[in-house]
């Protein structure tokens, strides 16, 4: 799976209907279209080579393991955000203190998922925004040290400054999203950040209210 994932051209158009699928009625977050989301994200990334290996990898990893939830025994528990947390929580399946029975719990496993969604979120729309000579390995940078690097080890946090410096120009990101011209992906990043902004601010909440921010 994780291959495939790898191998197909990325979208942004994808990505947009993905995640607008993302949000029940009332405010809900699919699991599903969550996951499918993560995996034109992870398309992205990888367009532009090495670069985000580092977050890309694991980002694999983290979707092959709430597709397994979804798609098991108790899948009906893990449709979506809300309904996955509350079965965790009430059947003792999360390590609330240190990393223990359930190391890849899916409360644990999506957490690491939405903190790296935060970081996407930030750079794409200083992407969005940007001048058309905007550095992007400051607006990389930038995005990272206000999200994950606050959760990375010290020699990740340098490795990852070392990789933003490697980063293509701003057309380059433009072309890799598969839009047309630059004011079309512009467009496009207008209307699918609010969507993703959207299903972060309520994943936060959601985790905040249940004090599940920082599980280890």
């Amino acid at each position: 799976m994780a291959n495939s994932v790898e191998e197909q051209k990325f979208s942004l158009k994808e990505v947009l209907d993905t995640f607008s699928l993302c949000l029940s009625e009332n405010k809900e977050v699919y699991i599903e279209h969550y996951v499918e989301g993560w995996r034109g994200l992870v398309r992205f990334m990888n367009s532009l080579g090495s670069v985000f290996s580092f977050i890309s990898k694991d980002a694999v990893n983290k979707i092959e393991i709430l597709a397994k939830f979804f798609n098991g025994e108790n899948g009906t528990h893990y449709s979506t955000i809300q309904s996955m947390v509350k079965y965790e929580l009430d059947n003792g399946l999360v390590d609330l203190a240190k990393r223990d029975k359930y190391p890849e719990s899916g409360c644990r496993t999506l957490l690491r998922l939405h903190r790296a969604l935060r970081w996407l979120e930030l750079f794409l729309e200083r992407l969005r925004t940007s001048s058309e000579d905007g550095k992007t390995s400051v607006m990389c940078s930038e995005a990272y040290n206000e999200s994950l690097a606050q959760h990375h080890a010290w020699i990740i946090r340098k490795a990852a400054g070392m990789a933003f410096c490697a980063l293509p120009g701003r057309q380059t990101f433009f072309e890799v999203m598969n839009v047309g011209t630059s004011e079309q992906v512009v467009s496009m990043l207008g209307d699918a950040l609010p969507l993703i902004s959207e299903v972060y601010d309520i994943t936060e909440k959601l985790y905040a209210q249940h004090e599940l921010l920082q599980l280890p």
